[in-house]
């Protein structure tokens, strides 16, 4: 998206922001737990459904880490998916996943997930209102840039462009080298751009080791399957910018003088 004024931040002025798509611009988390039950429906039929958000909890904790060995190149991305399906499978009773039973999982989990992807509230406006300000606008994600592209779509996002994913380079964040890169592509100086991410260390506290300005998304709630654990007065301490929803962005990028 086109340059334009620069947008004073505390300490900086910014040409552009760069946001994170899942949980950030997305919904991610009430499309996997619609993805959830679906599944869980059919392959622990055994389990009362007032259980489903243990079993939303154990796939979004990722315990065992698989999805992050996936975003270092380490493993494939049917691979961390099976293993994190049977993990499922095996901690609330249900058979293990073959080959072939792993494909049904995959087509009903998957369909539902993809059916349900929605953007928050706060997500349109935002944009509208950085790209009326004259700031560049674009994503950096830790999954493919084909399917973030068509969730960012479906979300009502198609002029947010993901610029980088964890194809893009072969691994994700943490590494500085993901941010360096998405900033090139949007053209922007790292020192003059902010990341706006849901997780305070993969997102806020990495942008922030990158050189970018580290703005931490803490919603109020949940995500990633539990409570919070950091503590954003600690954040804040450590240089990184909380913010509680995206409607509150503008405000605290606005020109201070």
């Amino acid at each position: 998206m086109g340059g334009g004024t620069a947008v004073e931040s505390p300490g900086r002025a910014l040409d552009g922001v760069l946001f994170d798509v899942d949980d950030t611009l997305v919904d991610t988390m009430a499309a996997f737990a619609a993805a959830i039950t679906a599944a869980s429906r059919v392959w622990l039929p055994h389990l009362p459904e007032d259980r489903y958000d243990e079993v939303l909890a154990l796939w979004r904790a990722d315990p065992n880490q698989h999805y992050r060995a996936y975003t270092r190149g380490e493993i494939d991305f049917d691979a961390q998916r099976m293993a994190r399906a049977n993990e499922l499978q095996a901690t609330f009773g249900g058979r293990l996943l073959d080959d072939a039973a792993y494909v049904d999982w995959k087509d009903l989990f998957w369909g539902t997930f993809e059916a349900s992807w929605t953007g928050f509230d706060d997500a349109r406006p935002v944009v509208d209102a950085l790209t009326a300000a004259g700031i560049r606008v674009g994503s950096l994600s830790n999954a493919r840039v084909e399917l973030q592209t068509r969730k960012l779509a479906a979300a009502g996002l198609p002029d947010v462009p993901l610029l980088v994913g964890v194809d893009t380079l072969g691994f994700g964040k943490p590494d500085p080298g993901v941010f360096a890169e998405a900033c090139r592509r949007l053209g922007t100086d790292p020192a003059r751009t902010a990341y706006v991410g849901d997780e305070l260390d993969v997102d806020a506290r990495a942008a922030l080791a990158a050189g970018l300005l580290g703005v931490w998304l803490d919603r109020p709630g949940t995500r990633r399957g539990g409570p919070h654990p950091e503590d954003p007065e600690a954040a804040r301490a450590s240089g990184v910018l909380v913010v509680h929803g995206l409607d509150e962005l503008p405000a605290v990028l606005a020109p201070t003088g």
